[in-house]
């Protein structure tokens, strides 16, 4: 008996013959790996919000940059995150309850709910945002001035550049 598939033959890519750009494929997938693990997400919920899951975290952190471009809503949250709305709905209303968000009427549509932080949530990405300083100064101790600031504008400009061709790839296979 013979079963179908869905997968299809795919050739490897021959790796690049330039030693350096492996190195940074390597190294972007270590980090990955290491980021994946989520310790500076796990160090602040244990300090600040014991109890508190990574994807209550996420959502912080959506709420906190999409402030900035006007207010959030649950649809806002779930577009950002690529989840579905019923969950965006369920973890808001989760984070409700345990004081980290509050749900409020928007000043330019009173019909429409949308959603910050409390001072919980503040203080939960003040928490964050002192553990990955902590790590990041625990790193670069003993560099050189001149190597953290080159590296630090090197690292924004790779990112830059990592997000800008995820983007365009991305809007290339949704058009």
């Amino acid at each position: 008996m013979t079963t179908a598939t869905n997968t299809r033959e795919v050739e490897a890519s021959p790796l690049p013959e330039d030693e350096n750009l492996l190195r940074i494929g390597q190294v972007m997938t270590r980090m990955r790996v290491m980021t994946g693990r989520r310790m500076i997400g796990r160090l602040a919920i244990q300090n600040v919000a014991p109890g508190l899951e990574l994807s209550h975290l996420d959502v912080i952190d959506t709420v906190r940059r999409a402030e900035g471009s006007g207010e959030v809503t649950v649809g806002t949250i779930a577009e950002i995150l690529r989840i579905d709305p019923s969950r965006a709905s369920r973890i808001v209303a989760e984070m409700v309850t345990r004081g980290v968000l509050r749900r409020k009427a928007s000043q330019a549509d009173a019909r429409r709910i949308i959603v910050v932080l409390t001072a919980l949530g503040q203080r939960l990405l003040a928490e964050i945002q002192a553990q990955k300083f902590a790590l990041i100064e625990s790193i670069v101790a003993d560099w050189s001035a001149e190597d953290v600031e080159a590296f630090s504008r090197l690292f924004d400009r790779f990112i830059g550049g990592y997000e800008h061709a995820f983007q365009t790839r991305l809007k290339d296979t949704d058009g």
